[in-house]
């Protein structure tokens, strides 16, 4: 039985990397942010095959409530770069870190005031190199700030919450019902193997036994 119970161990611990291995979830930004405080602007674009080598560069834009056309405020290409003067000093990158696989570009505003109220857009401009040729990809998301003077939490955010809840207990339960189904099976599996051991033994031991009792014959 501890060689069964390696084996099942050995598989669920495989499940748990091929689950968390490489995971990219795309979550939405928050869209409200308190003035005078931090905010991170999300953004992420999650490649559709991992296994395909990318490079990406990232550009943000701000649209101002009343303004018809979007500024360009910032850059980030193998470093960051401040385009706007108005975000001069204010602005951080949030997102991935050490590759130049972007996926997360995320960037963090710090002392967020009424005038930062509007519609940003986030471009990803990526390029995918497969074996024998490169392909160019563009990817936009928006995020529509809403800047307050106290932190408010809306029916969306309980709703989010709420169903996150909902998703990890439902995922612990599913987990929980394959171990339980995977155990029953491999320990069915190695009792039937025991079973056709026994039966191959007994009757082995009964041939043994008649031929030893044909010999006795044949010598009398």
């Amino acid at each position: 039985m501890s060689a069964v119970r390696l084996l099942l161990l050995s598989l669920l611990c495989s499940h748990f990397v091929s689950l968390c291995h490489g995971a990219c979830s795309e979550v939405d930004s928050d869209t409200e942010a308190v003035a005078g405080k931090g905010f991170k602007l999300g953004c992420i674009s999650c490649k559709m095959r991992p296994e395909v080598e990318a490079s990406a560069t990232v550009d943000w834009y701000f649209k101002a409530k009343g303004e018809a056309d979007f500024a360009h405020i910032y850059n980030y290409n193998e470093g960051p770069h401040i385009v706007d003067e108005r975000f001069e000093d204010r602005v951080d990158w949030n997102g991935s870190k050490r590759s130049q696989d972007i996926q997360d570009a995320s960037i963090y505003l710090f002392n967020v005031t009424f005038n930062d109220s509007g519609t940003y857009s986030c471009h990803f401009h990526r390029l995918l190199t497969y074996e024998f040729y490169e392909y160019q990809t563009v990817v936009s998301k928006l995020v529509h700030l809403k800047v307050v003077a106290k932190a408010t939490r809306g029916t969306a955010s309980i709703v989010s919450e709420v169903m996150m809840y909902v998703s990890i207990i439902g995922l612990q339960a599913w987990l929980y019902i394959e171990m339980v189904y995977c155990f029953r099976k491999i320990s069915a599996a190695g009792e039937e193997a025991i079973r056709e051991s026994a039966n191959a033994e007994y009757l082995a031991i009964a041939s043994e036994s008649k031929d030893n009792c044909a010999g006795v014959q044949v010598a009398e």
